[in-house]
């Protein structure tokens, strides 16, 4: 009789529908805005309009140091579908599609695979091959109505309204631009305060969104079964907080409602404030461990909610790597208290060149300004080389204008920071110190990710070059000398870029230098003709960059032209190589390649093209 029993029950459980029902999992909801800083009534903000958001914050947990693992959609976005920082994959360039091993899975998957219904409406981006099984319904459509009865679910909802695109624009404006609080790093010009007062008005358009998805899931029933998150997927968006390395670009707002079913999943009452750190690469981990799934092995971040609570982390680690045109390569850490940001592109300003970026009517407004010499000392560094290294107070200094890193009396935790921030690099095989140029090599036959976990990539001592040679110390030149005949690339290539840095302080290293303009591998060729023009040689540097624009290699032509660009009018040699290039803009094989990989090098000869004529 007792087993006869045991298995009807068990037929019943399998019975449709069944199951379902007694799913005690709780569903979870992401509602992610674009480009939003924590600009709201409960972070603060006096000038938002924020309603919603600030009412749904009441009853949630409100988390005052949330960070974005990359200052950009795409980088951030494979972090928190990943569990893995962008650098760590080799994906730390804006849009690419590098693939990464088939064992990394985007997180939906697992949740998928136990039995979640997964929805994303509709963004994705997440810099690498998609993998399209994560989800259910990837849509404008997507929703989370279209599971089956009592299927528990994850469901993602994109929310454009604050997107960077939507102040390139001249709208009537809600908000008054004559009462914006400008940062003081931005002017005070009629754009930037028309700017920031329409991006304001976006997210008060943004916060009706919210509401609405908020209302749509109680009028369903599910409000009192459902953990909601609400985030923006990085800072923003007028010029110096989205693409860059502070906290305006960086941190992020970040509220969790738990309901009180679930309130054993959160160690915080709802309407509280709480500091704890928390990253991009500890959402993946949590969203498991909330659904009571194993965390796989190789995710960085650590669970910040659920029954398996992880130590708080020290730090949020964060990643620049190429945006667009732009070739840039920054690594910071932030803690509660202190930024530190280490540039391995001193030799370039803050504010280069970028089509996209330069849309806004308020970054053109403000490099006039600075042209036209109105600015004060803060407000012009934008337009000026980056130091190797940054240090700023986050808490008496929340703009981080004020460097810290040359004070005596901040040496002993200049130098923690820039040690932490070296074991976060080598403990994540940070792939940034690659030239991308490279990447694509790597990439035809294998992952970046594998290659960087091999002995071809010496990570310690690539580190220890480029630190050095982006540190700009004289001291450091007869080391630098030594490794540009060092057998490993990519140590030629760190060493030859630290000569470039010094410039005329590397004039010894003339020779070595000069036999490595036909090194084996181009990227060095690259970084040695900068050096090379730097030391006067500008027709020989000129030459070396115009012969490698007929390359197969879109990135090593990108990398070319970044240092003609930088050289002005002394690039009018390779003038013929440079308009051959954006001619063959309209061959076939460049009709076959998404915009987004064919048009960075085109803009960049583009912009070489006209400032010549």
């Amino acid at each position: 009789m007792r087993t006869f029993i045991t298995l009807l029950l068990l037929s019943i459980a399998v019975l449709p529908g069944y199951a379902q029902e007694k799913d005690q999992r709780p569903n979870i909801l992401w509602i992610v805005s674009e480009d939003t800083s924590p600009l709201m009534g409960c972070y603060g903000d006096t000038y938002a309009t924020t309603p919603s958001i600030d009412k749904f914050a009441q009853n949630a947990v409100l988390y005052q140091n949330a960070f974005a693992t990359a200052p950009v959609c795409a980088l951030a976005r494979v972090a928190l579908i990943t569990g893995l920082h962008a650098s760590s994959m080799g994906t730390d360039n804006m849009r690419s599609d590098y693939p990464i091993p088939p064992s990394i899975k985007f997180f939906p998957r697992y949740l998928r695979e136990a039995g979640y219904y997964t929805t994303n409406n509709a963004k994705k981006d997440y810099n690498t091959v998609d993998q399209r099984n994560a989800w259910d319904e990837s849509s404008m459509k997507a929703t989370y109505k279209n599971r089956k009865p009592g299927q528990p679910f994850f469901s993602v909802f994109n929310l454009g309204m604050t997107h960077e695109s939507r102040i390139h624009r001249t709208v009537k404006l809600k908000h008054d631009p004559a009462k914006v609080k400008l940062p003081p790093y931005h002017p005070d010009t009629k754009e930037i305060r028309e700017d920031w007062a329409l991006f304001y008005d976006n997210i008060e358009n943004m916060d009706k969104q919210v509401g609405r998805l908020l209302s749509e899931l109680e009028d369903a029933g599910l409000a009192e079964n459902t953990i909601v998150f609400y985030y923006s997927d990085h800072g923003g968006v007028i010029a110096r907080s989205k693409r860059f390395m502070y906290d305006a670009g960086l941190r992020v707002p970040l509220i969790i409602r738990v309901p009180e079913k679930y309130a054993g999943l959160s160690a915080n009452k709802p309407g509280s404030k709480i500091d704890r750190l928390v990253s991009f690469a500890d959402f993946a981990p949590t969203i498991l461990t909330l659904a009571g799934l194993k965390v796989p092995d190789y995710m960085e971040g650590n669970s910040f909610l659920g029954k398996s609570l992880t130590a708080e982390r020290q730090y949020a680690y964060a990643v620049r790597g190429r945006i667009d045109e732009s070739i840039e390569f920054i690594r910071s850490i932030r803690d509660k208290k202190y930024r530190y940001i280490r540039n391995y592109t001193p030799q370039r300003i803050y504010g280069q060149p970028n089509e996209y970026l330069f849309q806004a009517r308020s970054i053109v407004s403000w490099q006039q300004s600075y042209k036209s010499g109105l600015l004060d000392p803060v407000q012009s560094a934008f337009w000026k080389r980056k130091p190797a290294e940054e240090l700023y107070d986050v808490v008496s200094d929340p703009y981080n204008i004020n460097n810290l890193a040359s004070d005596p009396s901040y040496k002993s935790l200049l130098e923690k920071m820039c040690q932490d921030n070296r074991k976060i690099i080598l403990d994540t095989k940070d792939t940034g110190f690659i030239p991308e140029s490279m990447k694509v090599n790597i990439s035809d036959s294998g992952t970046t990710y594998a290659y960087a976990r091999s002995e071809k990539y010496p990570l310690p001592r690539i580190l220890e070059t480029a630190e050095m040679a982006t540190a700009g110390n004289p001291g450091d030149f007869s080391k630098l000398t030594v490794r540009l005949s060092d057998s490993d690339a990519l140590v030629r290539y760190w060493a030859a870029t630290g000569c470039a840095i010094l410039a005329k302080q590397a004039g010894q290293a003339k020779p070595k230098l000069k036999l490595l303009l036909e090194d084996k591998e181009p990227a060095v060729r690259v970084a040695a003709a900068e050096a090379m023009y730097n030391l006067g040689e500008k027709k020989l540097a000129a030459l070396t960059l115009g012969s490698l624009l007929s390359s197969d290699n879109r990135f090593l032509r990108l990398e070319a032209l970044t240092v003609l660009e930088n050289m002005g009018p002394d690039a009018a040699m390779v003038l013929d190589q440079v308009k051959m290039l954006i001619a063959t803009r309209g061959d076939e094989k460049m009709k076959n390649e998404p915009s987004w990989k064919a048009d960075h090098d085109v803009k960049v000869a583009t912009r070489i093209v006209v400032a010549k004529f």
